[in-house]
């Protein structure tokens, strides 16, 4: 997952907690980024058409930024997944996000061969507590 889409992923994460447009300094703590490189990003990714800024208003995603943000976090929760499942990683959750930057969709989709993951994901992803309310399931069972 490249920096746009990690963008794109906290931009929808935002908005679901915002109910509606993101503001650049939500965005910009959500990725511990300054909010000039916040800014300068949301330039390029509006560029791209993925979605739209209105000063003082916030970021909207639009369709296409929406599909490009769902694939992004379903990726994460891959990733997640896998640490967890498989290799068992205590830290699975600083992992992923150390991970989610070098893993591209094609490695993600061969590590989706491997886990069990929900046909629901990513909506079963909890915005305001970070984390796959699914896998936090899996992870209270295993105690």
């Amino acid at each position: 997952m490249n920096t746009a889409d990690q963008y794109l992923k906290a931009i929808y994460l935002v908005q679901q907690l915002e109910d509606g447009p993101a503001s650049t300094g939500k965005i910009a703590d959500r990725l511990d980024v300054s909010p000039a490189s916040a800014n300068e990003m949301v330039g390029k990714l509006e560029s791209q058409d993925l979605l739209e800024h209105e000063k003082y208003k916030g970021v909207d995603l639009t369709d296409d930024g929406i599909r490009q943000a769902r694939a992004a976090l379903q990726n994460y929760c891959i990733i997640e997944r896998f640490l967890l499942q498989v290799l068992e990683v205590e830290n699975f959750r600083e992992e992923a996000r150390t991970l989610e930057s070098v893993i591209d969709e094609t490695v993600a989709e061969r590590l989706d061969t491997i886990i069990d993951r929900e046909s629901d994901c990513p909506d079963c992803f909890d915005a305001e507590g970070d984390v796959c309310e699914r896998l936090e399931t899996e992870i209270e069972a295993m105690d």
